[in-house]
């Protein structure tokens, strides 16, 4: 049986999760990330994407994140996001509404260094849509 340990995922407007759990996946900004009891001390930010948990009860959920930053310990896993919820909860129509608000910042960015930000955000939410509508 696999070690379990502690995972918070925190949004600014709620707690989702405080509890003992086996994995978790996040969507870190240099790729997908394995997090395991006893995993070496890491910190990294994320990027939109879906967070895939597993319950040391052996239940599993996902989470809908757009970006923040993972503090990983051997004992645990602190996940601050900029925003989340249950991919359940995330409805179509409020991810195009944020697709379309980068697009129209990109649309209206005049300096090179904010439009590839700006690109990169708007292929990572595009990313995102696909992979949620497909589920």
């Amino acid at each position: 049986m696999a070690d379990n340990f502690n995972f918070e995922l925190v949004s600014p407007e709620r707690l989702l999760i405080s509890e003992k759990v086996r994995e978790v996946v996040i969507p870190a900004s240099e790729g997908e990330m394995t997090v395991m009891a006893l995993h070496a001390p890491t910190m990294t930010t994320i990027k939109p994407g879906v967070v895939s948990v597993t319950f040391a009860s052996g239940k599993t959920a996902r989470y809908v994140v757009f970006g923040g930053f993972a503090d990983v310990t051997p004992t645990g896993c602190t996940l601050l996001a900029e925003s989340a919820v249950p991919v359940d909860e995330l409805s179509g129509d409020a991810l195009k509404r944020r697709i379309d608000i980068a697009q129209t910042e990109l649309d209206n960015a005049e300096h090179h260094e904010h439009r590839s930000k700006l690109e990169h955000f708007l292929a990572e939410l595009t990313h995102l849509n696909n992979v949620v509508t497909r589920n």
